[in-house]
């Protein structure tokens, strides 16, 4: 049976200027044929054990050609896989897509379209400058800049096109610059129009340089400003510097690598977005039921005596949320825990049980097991008996502090943490660029996976690497562990939470600017 093709749009760069059917259309593929224009973090929507093949430009050979990509879609096509062609931009803007399509078509292969988002209208935006404004500009033409001069004086009528519109926005055409100012000058276009470039528009690289067709060749020269970038040329750009939003975001200009589990990251990299930063997830842990039997008789067994307990210590959000779910499981019932005091470290813990309807004791003032032994100290008595639910990796500091006090303690690893993380070629590519700018730590446990999947992947030490990023960590454990593994200590988190650590990374954003 033959399979369908898909020509995807990517948008300009921000992973979520994708299109929704855009996006559907990744979740369904077998295949992904991409470029570098296209977001790595549009990857990750990918099924498990999908395949992706890159057909952009690698240091060990040249970009594939455009014939040979075509042909590469019929020939997985025919073996009756869903592909996606994901291309940046929209496909039919200078995407080539029309060739594609036609080989698809000769081939009997079905295909569609799906438009996404130009970079010739966002990459603008995103550096403050609207191609279309009631006073300077009511028309538009976008024009390819990428063809060598004489091509271009055969595509490009430039008596016609210098003054056709108000705006005029090339396309890969930073090589070309001077040959394309020379031209508007000399068909009509006043030396002091106003020219922006904007480089890696919409990314956490996004450049802009502005000048005027007399003078923009020699500052992009003197910038040392490369491809790609989007040319806009007329007064739109005096907008920019009156509306430019972007670079005035807190985090602009960083990508930052988000290392929790998936299930757990949405905040953080919601947290990154809003504030104008680039996460790139890549999940080195995930959280999981415990696998033994020896375990979940362990926890059937503490959760069949809930009458019994004086203290129920939380001591994660992870612990809550697998605490509740062996209950349901084993339909244990909550209230028989109305006689037990219910203490949590940190407030999203506290936040946790209380969406479920349980209000924590009073927090401590540290966000660790020590805070919980100064909060309670002088209430925990010998003989109390105390249910300790947590992950298989927690410290042992509070169950040995509690049974010197003389409490009796049942531990239960209600969850353990795992291992995850596929291969990510983009990652490291973006290490050895250097652009990855920093590297958050919410747990002893990403650290000690991530380093330990980056060698999976390839690399024998990858602590040099990640010496040129930023360490950010949640809490001062956290922190230790980063440091006795190699790393140097950069970020910390005042206080143990999300909205702390980001904070610490604005700031150091500000510093850095």
């Amino acid at each position: 049976m033959t399979g369908k093709v898909y020509l995807v749009g990517a948008g300009p760069g921000d992973a979520k200027l994708i299109t929704i059917k855009g996006m559907e259309c990744i979740k369904k593929a077998d295949v992904l044929v991409y470029d570098r224009l296209a977001s790595p973090r549009l990857l990750k929507w990918m099924p498990p054990g999908g395949e992706k093949i890159y057909v952009g430009k690698l240091p060990d050979r040249h970009t594939m050609k455009q014939e040979e990509i075509n042909q590469l879609l019929v020939d997985l096509a025919l073996q009756g896989k869903t592909v996606v062609r994901l291309k940046g931009g929209d496909p039919t803007i200078f995407g080539r897509v029309g060739e594609e399509a036609e080989l698809l078509r000769k081939n009997g292969i079905s295909y569609e379209i799906v438009p996404g988002i130009t970079s010739a209208i966002s990459v603008p935006a995103y550096a403050g400058i609207p191609v279309t404004h009631r006073d300077y500009a009511s028309s538009l033409s976008i024009i390819t800049g990428h063809e060598s001069p004489d091509k271009l004086d055969r595509s490009i009528h430039w008596d016609k096109v210098t003054n056709a519109t108000g705006t005029l926005v090339f396309l890969m055409g930073v090589a070309k610059i001077g040959y394309i100012s020379d031209n508007l000058i000399k068909h009509g276009r006043p030396p002091e129009t106003p020219v922006a470039l904007v480089r890696w528009g919409t990314r956490a690289e996004q450049e802009t340089l502005t000048g005027t067709l007399a003078d923009i060749e020699e500052k992009v020269k003197a910038a040392n400003f490369g491809s790609p970038a989007v040319i806009v040329v007329g007064d739109v750009v005096k907008q920019r510097e009156e509306l430019k939003w972007a670079e005035a975001l807190p985090l602009f200009g960083k990508r930052i690598l988000v290392t929790r589990a998936r299930s757990q990251a949405s905040e953080l990299v919601e947290r990154i977005e809003d504030l104008g930063g680039e996460p790139y997830e890549f999940p080195v842990i995930e959280t999981v039921m415990p696998q033994s039997e020896e375990k979940r008789e362990a926890i059937a067994s503490a959760l069949s005596k809930l009458p019994e307990y004086d203290w129920v210590f939380f001591t994660s959000v992870n612990g809550v949320e697998f605490f509740f779910r062996h209950l349901a499981e084993l339909k244990a019932d909550i209230r028989g825990l109305s006689g037990a005091r219910i203490a949590a470290i940190g407030p999203a813990t506290a936040a946790a049980l209380a969406e479920r309807g349980i209000i924590a004791e009073e927090l401590p003032a540290r966000f660790q097991a020590e805070g919980l032994i100064e909060a309670y100290g002088s209430e925990l008595l010998p003989g109390q008996k105390v249910l300790l639910p947590r992950g298989d990796l927690a410290r042992n500091w509070l169950p040995q502090k509690l049974e010197e006090l003389g409490l009796s303690v049942t531990e239960i690893d209600t969850y353990e943490t795992v291992v995850t993380g596929e291969d990510d070629i983009e990652l490291l590519k973006l290490l050895e660029e250097g652009r990855i700018h920093a590297v958050t730590f919410t747990s002893s446990s990403t650290v000690k996976y991530l380093l330990e999947v980056l060698k999976r992947m390839g690399l024998e030490d990858p602590l040099p690497l990640l010496q040129k990023v930023k360490i950010a960590s949640i809490g001062p454990l956290t922190e230790q562990t980063a440091v006795e593994a190699g790393l140097e200590p950069g970020l910390l988190a005042e206080e143990a939470t999300i909205d702390s650590l980001v904070r610490e990374l604005c700031r150091w954003n500000e510093q850095t600017r």
